[in-house]
């Protein structure tokens, strides 16, 4: 179990110390027959708030045995469709283990860069939002500063800045579901990762 780390993209080993970070969580998982959710929440229709649905698309070919995927620019995992989500989840699989991606606002050293924690998240409270909180590993990605007008700043979010992020998060994930649980078709989803 790990503390909160801290990781900037823009550091050249960032990809595999979030790849080590992940691995180390769920290989016991993966051992012990855990199937794990990756849920990538977001939407499309804000900059800000499309970190999760983009990683999620990045990794649409990610999908095999006891690993799935929740969450794409197709078919986003936002506020208003995340219980019922979460509900279907539970329903679905037997004690599933969960990584949790969303953005975030936060101080402004620390946007562009990526957080990861041994626990839930709590999507939408940025915007105020009671929603439920998800995960047994957060991985949020912090995209601008908080403070006043949310909605705004969330609108006025730099799509580089997201996309430099997602790049990242959804290439530490893949490496770290490629270490632990292996290869299939490994060609195509470098590809898909990488455009």
């Amino acid at each position: 179990m790990i503390k909160k780390t801290i990781i900037d993209p823009t550091s050249s080993n960032s990809i595999s110390v979030l790849r080590d970070i992940i691995s180390n969580e769920i290989y016991p998982m993966i051992k012990s027959g855990r199937t794990i959710i990756i849920l990538c929440i977001g939407t499309d229709r804000s900059t800000g708030d499309s970190l999760g649905p983009i990683v999620g698309d990045k990794l649409k070919f990610l999908i095999r045995n006891k690993v799935e995927l929740y969450g794409n620019l197709q078919y986003p995992v936002h506020a208003k469709n995340i219980a019922e989500i979460i509900n279907k989840i539970n329903s679905k699989y037997n004690n599933p283990f969960t990584i949790a991606v969303d953005a975030c606002l936060g101080a402004i050293q620390n946007v562009g860069k990526i957080i990861v924690e041994t626990k839930p998240l709590h999507p939408g409270s940025a915007m105020n939002k009671s929603l439920p909180q998800v995960g047994d590993l957060s991985i949020t990605g912090i995209v601008n500063i908080c403070g006043a007008m949310e909605f705004m700043v969330l609108q006025n979010t730099r799509l580089f800045t997201v996309m430099q992020l997602a790049d990242t998060i959804s290439r530490g994930i893949y490496h770290s579901i490629l270490k632990t649980v292996g290869g299939k078709n490994s060609n195509n989803i470098l590809q898909n990762i990488e455009a």
